[in-house]
């Protein structure tokens, strides 16, 4: 008894656990700060979270209200014990077999402005340097200039040293201000540059059909626009009701023009004329598949694009077949009665009775693999082009909401929603969706890389199909798109398995419109 012990304990001490731990992410699945002015956005990819603080909060010392993390994770400090300073990226680590490091970014964006009576084009300023410069007419009496308006910190809490109001104001040398909030002091200067220049064609960017042009002036003139193909001496006048004006900054959409071809455009104030601005249109494109024809059945799965024809378009099918068939499927009830279109039906996938709703969705990307139950999908397409609208056929037949997440509780027994919508944004690779809510990530159309979005949502019931034009808004006409995402589902909140089983959406013959009314 006493030598098997002894054995026991040698032999025991020369084995070695090399088994390794498991690799689990850990991941921040909440984090709400006080004065928030909408949603931290969880980057469960890049192990970040961005936070946007209304302006008048203190980013020194922003208090968090709620933090959670993935079951088990340890934190390495309690970020909800004490204020934390935003002003710089802040480091957390989760522990749990192996660390994994996060970093919390603030956004803020704090409204500032500076204008002044008889100033040309818009103020520059300059939060970095803490400079404001006004541009005035060469000659311009700068010793007896008029203020209008001025905020150059978070509004209700600052202070300025002078006091500047809207009234007289004397820039014939730089003006020093001190600018306090929360209790830290800026030191501001504010002055004059001169332009002899009494209109300035400051930009022009050329889409498709489209020009936008941006021009400056004085502020008690009138600004607008004057255009002409390459090669042709007469300038056309744009017609002033396109023209939106703001002091001395106007700005105009050109329509109705050639895709590839190279105009001229200039800012124009009764005989006043700007510089000249050479653009080239770009080129126009058509959706690939975008009339829903091609398809192809491999087993139980249904695939959006002919068999080994361009992958442009995929569906949620590889989730919905483990536990029956396709969800969105190709049917020849079509706008024309030809033809092939896309039907895509919300049901309640399976097996043995255990399993979640699936909502029947169409979209431009790739379905990557299955998460247990749950998807991970590629979303975009390269694109580089940016088209006004997006066009096409739908018919919706609408369901009670009968299968619902603890979230949308509220929505059950009411009709389901279809949801149709593009976006153009510069990822600079496509952005995988996750459905899992343990790591979830889904598109979010308020983030700072979609330039352009637009959306259809109906509830209802329709007899035939409609057209629809879904009207992208572009958040600014200079940036350059790198992807487009097109994405068409038969209930709303399918990502969140809510929604009813049976409800159908029928889509046919996509395009894009390219210019403007």
């Amino acid at each position: 008894m006493c030598l098997s012990v002894a054995l026991l304990t040698l032999f025991s001490g020369c084995i070695e656990n090399d088994i390794p731990y498991p690799k689990i992410p850990q991941m921040i699945t909440s984090l709400v700060a006080e004065g928030e002015i909408k949603p931290s956005v969880i980057d469960s990819l890049a192990f970040d979270v961005t936070v946007y603080l209304d302006e008048i909060v203190d980013i020194e010392k922003v208090k968090f209200t709620q933090f959670t993390t993935t079951p088990g994770a340890i934190c390495d400090f309690d970020i909800l014990e004490e204020t934390q300073n935003l002003s710089h990226p802040m480091i957390v680590a989760l522990s749990k077999y192996q660390t994994y490091y996060w970093a919390i970014y603030a956004k803020q964006d704090i409204e500032r402005y500076f204008t002044v009576d008889g100033q040309v084009g818009e103020t520059v300023i300059d939060p970095i340097g803490h400079r404001v410069i006004v541009t005035m007419p060469e000659g311009a009496d700068v010793k007896d200039l008029t203020l209008q308006s001025v905020k150059l910190g978070p509004r209700e809490i600052t202070t300025m040293v002078p006091d500047l109001k809207p009234g007289p104001l004397d820039l014939s040398y730089p003006l020093r201000v001190e600018v306090t909030a929360h209790g830290r002091t800026e030191i501001w200067t504010i002055y004059v540059v001169f332009t002899e220049a009494v209109v300035t064609t400051v930009s022009a960017d050329a889409w498709s059909e489209v020009i936008w042009a941006y021009g400056s002036c004085s502020s008690d003139m009138t600004g607008g626009f004057e255009y002409r193909e390459a090669g042709s001496s007469e300038w056309i006048p744009l017609d002033q009701s396109r023209v939106n004006q703001e002091e001395g900054s106007f700005s105009a959409s050109i329509p109705h023009l050639k895709p590839l071809t190279e105009y001229g455009v200039r800012a124009v104030s009764g005989d006043d004329k700007g510089n000249e601005i050479k653009v080239t249109t770009q080129g126009t494109a058509d959706i690939p598949n975008g009339d829903f024809e091609d398809w192809y059945l491999k087993g139980k799965i249904w695939y959006p694009y002919a068999e080994g024809g361009l992958e442009y378009w995929d569906t949620g099918n590889t989730g919905a077949a483990l536990a029956g068939g396709s969800n969105a499927t190709p049917t020849d009830h079509t706008v024309t009665g030809q033809g092939r279109a896309a039907m895509l039906e919300t049901k309640f996938a399976s097996v043995f009775g255990i399993g979640k709703l699936a909502a029947g969705s169409i979209f431009t990307g790739k379905f990557v693999r299955i998460d247990g139950t749950n998807g991970i999908l590629d979303f975009g397409q390269e694109f580089k082009l940016r088209p006004t609208k997006l066009k096409g056929y739908f018919q919706y037949k609408t369901a009670d909401i009968d299968r619902v997440a603890t979230e949308f509780e509220a929505l059950k027994g009411r009709p389901d929603t279809c949801h149709i919508y593009v976006a153009l944004t510069d990822w600079t690779a496509p952005y995988q969706i996750r459905t899992n809510p343990k790591n979830r990530q889904l598109f979010d159309k308020d983030s700072e890389a979609v330039i352009a979005y637009g959306e259809l949502v109906y509830s209802g019931t329709m007899e035939n199909y409609k057209e629809f034009e879904i009207v992208l808004d572009y958040r600014d006409t200079s940036r350059v798109p790198t992807y487009l995402q097109i994405t068409c589902a038969s209930s709303k909140y399918g990502d969140y398995f809510t929604g009813g089983v049976g409800a159908t959406l029928y889509v046919d013959q996509f395009s894009f419109g390219w210019d403007l009314p």
